[in-house]
């Protein structure tokens, strides 16, 4: 069965470009020319992958991304012609998968959907550890010892990478290229902050220490 992205670009020749390279590479492929009904049209028919561009009539394209982060962790690729880091940053804070900066060449679209497919599907949705923790990519949601915690999207990326690689140890800079793939400058404090709030809701539901420093290396994750 042909996977569905959904296009949300309000350039007519542009969106129909995109759409005839992605259905060349046998993708079922629908156009939204603005952002009015692009959440309701998500819960209704459930896309594979989202191309969604920033700037859009009615309602923007970030504003869209944290609507369907309410329900739904399905692949989004932003497309922009903001190159701001701040745009970045938020954009991929609010839970995108992928950024691409205007003009791009809708074959570089084409790797770049093929490849966060794939990244996607290759993580099981849902993993467990003998009950004790459980982790629905599905829904952003992290269960430990039955307690719920609430993390942000970059928390959970990164709970979520340590946790399926338990036991290895990496370093600061391994762990940003996972979290941030937009090529942006950030420094060692970044990855220790998300490290320091995970361990702060960790010790709320747990007294166990459960991601270890292993001094002058980085980070590992253990049960």
């Amino acid at each position: 069965m042909a996977e569905k992205v959904l296009i949300v670009e309000d350039e007519p020749k542009l969106a129909q470009l995109l759409h005839d390279y992605l259905k060349q590479e046998l993708f079922e492929c629908h156009i939204s020319l603005d952002g009015a009904d692009v959440v309701d049209w998500v819960k209704t028919n459930q896309p594979d992958l989202i191309l969604l561009d920033l700037m859009l009539p009615v309602k923007d394209g970030m504003t869209i991304c944290r609507e369907l982060r309410q329900f739904s962790s399905v692949p989004i690729i932003m497309t922009t012609a903001k190159v701001e880091e701040i745009d970045r940053l938020l954009g991929l804070e609010l839970g995108a998968d992928d950024y691409i900066c205007k003009p791009y060449s809708p074959r570089e679209v084409v790797a770049r959907v093929k490849a966060v497919m794939r990244r996607y599907h290759s993580a099981p949705t849902q993993e467990q550890n003998s009950n004790e923790i459980v982790i629905d990519e599905q829904r952003y949601h992290v269960e430990v010892f039955g307690q719920a915690l609430d993390l942000t999207p970059v928390e959970f990326r990164l709970f979520h990478y340590l946790y399926r690689h338990s036991g290895q140890v990496f370093s600061r800079d391994q762990l940003m290229d996972k979290l941030y793939n937009d090529g942006r400058v950030v420094t060692d404090r970044t990855v220790d902050s998300h490290i320091k709030n995970l361990r702060r809701k960790l010790a709320a539901v747990t007294e166990q220490e459960l991601i270890h420093s292993v001094y002058g290396v980085g980070y590992r994750f253990e049960l």
